[in-house]
């Protein structure tokens, strides 16, 4: 039974790393058995993720292939028209995706013209009748606003990693203006969409504080990506070692032992895993995952529609439908 006042907010770091290091089946058993106390344990939302604007970004994340200083093979992209991106987001919903996600390769959102057709481009996606989420970078709290007011359901900004792990992997910006974008959101009345990237090279104690910053904020964020780093040829972090499977299901276990509410996004990295493994991170309160027809997740390789929701059949699962009550109305 969901209860509310279940949920915690005062989580230590020692409470977490015991949780993390437990031997994996009992994790895994917990995390299960939290999940089906909270969600349909036979659903994953399925969700698709347009790249809106690829490239050219100032900012210097060392794990991203759209930063402009890095040499990468990917090609800058100018803001799609807005026909273009609707036409993306019907084939999207046609598919059996219920949220449709727009990225922008931006460091912070800037009100001009580009802005102006953002809005135009949530506002039809709304009247779609799907979730529609933005990730274009920091926001001020008038354009968070904006945003609400044009039907935007969910905001993403990841933490990315922990606090203590943060200026080794960016310098262009700081934690806090993480925290002060997800804020901004959360004034808004638009729910929050906020989680990490294991494999940068960080330590477990980073892990367990980043996961410790989400569930200990005064409201949980309804969405949690756990992603594994996708390694882009001529980035700075190109040459780490792929994320080891269970690594990333312990992750997950975890984030949704403490984030019961949340719904706990299996992100980038499946294109590495195992229909098997990602099986294991289903078991473990995993109950979303992107797709597309691109085969793409933003720049990087992603499994197609297709092939997921041939691995949701073999795995007894089904996608998710939309709820009405979790739309946003253009009245706010």
């Amino acid at each position: 039974m969901k209860d509310s006042k279940a949920l915690r907010h005062d989580w230590t770091k020692e409470e977490l790393l015991a949780i993390y290091n437990k031997p994996l089946l009992e994790l895994v058993y917990e995390a299960a058995t939290v999940h089906r106390q909270w969600h349909n344990p036979e659903e994953v939302q399925i969700s698709t993720l347009l790249s809106v604007k690829t490239g050219g970004c100032p900012e210097d994340c060392s794990y991203c292939g759209q930063a402009a200083r890095y040499h990468t093979d990917i090609k800058v992209q100018a803001l799609l028209p807005t026909e273009t991106v609707l036409a993306h987001a019907q084939k999207a919903k046609d598919s059996g995706s219920s949220r449709f996600c727009m990225a922008a390769a931006w460091r912070e959102v800037r009100d001009n013209r580009d802005f102006d057709r953002i809005i135009e481009m949530v506002q039809g996606v709304n009247e779609m009748g799907l979730e529609v989420c933005c990730t274009l970078g920091m926001l001020t709290e008038d354009q968070a606003n904006r945003l609400q007011e044009a039907g935007l359901y969910a905001y993403n900004h990841n933490l990315d990693t922990s606090e203590e792990f943060y200026d080794e992997i960016i310098s262009t910006r700081k934690f806090d203006n993480r925290l002060a974008t997800i804020n901004n959101v959360r004034k808004a009345g638009i729910t929050v969409c906020s989680g990490g990237i294991i494999g940068l090279g960080e330590k477990d104690a980073d892990r367990i504080s980043m996961l410790r910053t989400l569930a200990n904020m005064e409201k949980h964020p309804e969405s949690v990506p756990i992603n594994a780093l996708a390694r882009v040829a001529g980035t700075p972090l190109a040459d780490l070692p792929k994320v080891d499977v269970w690594d990333m299901v312990r992750m997950i276990a975890t984030a949704r032992i403490v984030l019961p509410s949340s719904m706990v996004r299996l992100s980038a990295g499946r294109i590495e895993m195992t229909e098997v493994e990602q099986g294991w991170c289903f078991m473990a309160g995993a109950n979303s995952i992107f797709t597309g027809e691109r085969q793409t997740l933003l720049v990087t390789p992603n499994p197609g529609v297709d092939e997921d929701m041939q691995m949701l059949k073999n795995l007894g699962l089904k996608p998710m439908e939309l709820k009405k009550e979790r739309l946003c109305s253009t009245n706010g």
